[in-house]
């Protein structure tokens, strides 16, 4: 059963950068998170991401976002699908299309918000320069 997948970096701040231009940013201690969607991903199952990570205790003394208050930045990222086991190129076949996907991942910033967590995002479909200090380093992978 493939599940809506998550890449978490507890970080010291991140930034995406779009043509120049930064359209997300978080500040001091928060978590990078890169999103990936699948064909049959559901809203309950992006609101149940956005619960796991709005409570996962990654943060210093094992505390969680919900916590200490601390931001997210979440970014859509279809390459989470990627499969390189045959020949030298990736499909990515399990990757859900943008029409799916692009709701799915606003549906996770959206209740991460009504939880009370301060969102910043990424340009979903957009060219993206991600950049960020990960924090330990910190890295989880997160399914629902």
């Amino acid at each position: 059963m493939v599940r809506m997948r998550a890449v978490v970096q507890r970080v010291d701040g991140a930034r995406v950068v779009v043509d120049g231009e930064t359209v997300g940013e978080i500040i001091g201690q928060g978590l990078c998170v890169l999103v990936g969607v699948t064909h049959d991903d559901t809203p309950q199952k992006a609101e149940q991401l956005a619960r796991k990570l709005w409570s996962v205790r990654i943060l210093d003394d094992e505390k969680s976002c919900s916590d200490v208050g601390a931001p997210l930045l979440v970014i859509s990222q279809f390459t989470l699908y990627g499969d390189a086991r045959k020949g030298r190129r990736p499909t990515w076949n399990a990757a859900a299309p943008g029409a799916v996907a692009e709701p799915l991942v606003d549906a996770v910033v959206a209740h991460l918000r009504a939880l009370g967590a301060q969102v910043e995002t990424g340009r979903f479909g957009a060219d993206m320069k991600v950049s960020l200090t990960n924090n330990g380093p910190f890295t989880v992978i997160v399914e629902v």
